[in-house]
């Protein structure tokens, strides 16, 4: 198993949406708040969802 911890994914665009999730990097805020204390097996997955909810906000902007 690979224990390589991955880089955050804030891009220091930090404001929250009505979900709470970050305008900037798509984590929500209790994904931002625990990452200092998670896994990086944790993190990996916390940087695959944001990612799926970064292309879910981009079909739904461009598909409008």
């Amino acid at each position: 198993m690979d224990d390589t911890r991955p880089f955050s994914p804030c891009i220091n665009v930090c404001s929250l949406d009505s979900q709470e999730v970050c305008r900037g990097c798509y984590r929500t805020l209790a994904e931002i708040a625990g990452w200092g204390a998670m896994s990086a097996g944790e993190q990996r997955a916390v940087v695959e969802r944001a990612e799926g909810r970064r292309l879910a906000a981009y079909q739904e902007r461009t598909h409008r």
